[in-house]
């Protein structure tokens, strides 16, 4: 009750497909195995899978975004910065050649992000100091659009093995999200 294409015969491993048992060298007597799935099997092993997947993008879903969250309203709250680089919005540009500045820290901080890409290397500088982080040292690089101020984004740069190690940096121009992301993450965009 099982369709060819749904079943398989194996003889000392897995036959291809394409040779008859002639071909094979299959003798009387000779033992052979058929192994085969109905299409309800098949589908049966495939849905609760799917189903998990369903469940995990619906409890994404259902966080809070994460320009809502106590940690990250009180450095929204503050404001725009009066010094924030303007934001161009439908646009994807490169990396500008000068700092991207203006923005802040998760403490409030001025922050500027420079990338030195002959050294490989991105420069979070703060009115304290300078980290100067190796760009294969990042190991991840999320964003997502501040609500009400779509045209800038939230930004944090994984520095460690787990979320606890991010970085974040508010009010970066939304036009430079991609070709940071790309950057840092190693793909490469030549000038």
């Amino acid at each position: 009750g099982l369709p060819p294409a749904m079943q398989k015969v194996m003889f000392k491993g897995l036959l291809p497909e394409e040779k008859t048992l002639r071909e094979i060298k299959v003798t009387n007597g000779a033992k052979i195995m058929v192994v085969g799935s109905t299409i309800n099997d098949v589908l049966a092993v495939n849905t609760p899978k799917d189903a998990a997947q369903q469940d995990v993008k619906a409890e994404e879903n259902k966080k809070e975004p994460l320009c809502r969250q106590k940690q990250h309203r009180k450095v929204l709250d503050k404001g725009k910065p009066d010094d924030v680089m303007p934001s161009v919005k439908g646009v994807q540009e490169r990396l500008p050649t000068v700092p991207l500045s203006g923005m802040y820290n998760k403490s409030g901080g001025k922050v500027r992000l420079t990338f030195k890409l002959e050294q490989d290397q991105l420069w979070i500088g703060t009115k304290e100091r300078t980290e100067k982080l190796p760009m294969g040292s990042i190991k991840n690089v999320v964003s997502e659009p501040i609500e009400g101020h779509e045209d800038y984004h939230m930004m944090a740069f994984q520095l460690g093995p787990t979320e606890a190690s991010y970085y974040w940096v508010y009010w970066v121009p939304t036009q430079y999200v991609d070709a940071i992301k790309d950057t840092v993450l190693g793909k490469w965009q030549y000038f």
